[in-house]
This record gives structure tokens, sequence and C-alpha cells, in this order.
């Protein structure tokens, strides 16, 4: 297995957030459905669901359903319109235009990093969400970075 470069990081989140804008343009312009479908994609292609729970805690989820261990429960997070998560509002059919990110610090360590740092969403009317994000990614049997660990929150305000 080969080992993880800083520019592989950097794809990676790069496809994220062209999957999140897609998911979003998807809702805006076909409606639920077509976000659900473009979103079940982007979740296999990014996430390590296969190799085992991820360790996955949105930015707006909270209660008993904070963490999102199954794709089931991303998928609920990124869509919404699941009555199993009553809370979700579909986080990735919020109008995302722009995902753009800043590195704190990265972690490499053969075919295992993380990165840490903020991600900025821009939305269809210029308002921008920051959030602190840190990713865990393992590459797997194909030389793909997937998604293992996934932590975000809005910033701390005293």
């Amino acid at each position: 297995m080969s080992t993880i470069t800083d520019q592989e990081l950097t794809e990676a989140r790069s496809i994220w957030g062209d999957a999140l804008i897609a998911i979003s343009k998807a809702y805006d312009d076909s409606g639920i459905e077509l976000a659900r479908s473009v979103a079940e994609e982007a979740i296999d292609a990014a996430y390590g669901y296969d190799f085992s729970p991820v360790l996955f805690k949105p930015t707006m989820a909270s209660g008993e359903q904070t963490f999102r261990p199954t794709k089931e429960g991303a998928l609920s997070y990124f869509v919404g319109h699941d009555s199993g998560y009553p809370l979700d509002g579909g986080f990735g059919i919020k109008g995302w235009r722009e995902v753009t990110s800043e590195t704190s610090a990265s972690f490499i360590q053969g075919d295992i990093a993380m990165w840490m740092g903020w991600v900025s969403f821009t939305d269809r009317d210029g308002n921008v969400t920051k959030v602190d994000k840190s990713w865990g990614y393992k590459k797997d049997e194909q030389g793909t970075l997937r998604i293992v660990l996934h932590h975000s929150s809005l910033p701390y305000t005293p």
C-alpha cells in the first residue's frame, strides 16, 4: 500500500466539497430524489462504510443521533427527509455553491492520514458558514482515500 501524500489529502477535500455542491444543485434543480441519489454516490465514493463504521460527528446533529456510524445515518444527515432521523434538515441541500478549506495541520503515516482545519461553505445567496473540521482517511486497496473519521462542529464563541 502506498503512502498517502499531501496532494491526495487536498484532492480528497476538493472531491468532498464538489460532491456537497452537486447534492445541493441536484436538490435545487430536481428535488429530493435526485439529491438522495447523488448523495448516496458521494458517500459510496468518499467514505469507508465498507471498512467498518465511520466515526462521523456531523456539524448540526444532536441528542441520541449526534453520531452517524452508518451509511443510513450519513445519508439522512446530508439530505434529510428520513423519518428515522426527524431532526435532520439535510445539510447537503442548503444551496451550497462553494466549499473551501484552510489547513491547520495534518498527519500522515503510511495508508492512514488525518487532517484538521476550517471548512467554509458559501450558499447561493453568498452567506458563509465556517466550521471546525477533522477528517481521518484510510487508503483502500484501489488507492482511493476513504473517510473513516469525520468530525465537524461550529466554532466555539466565548
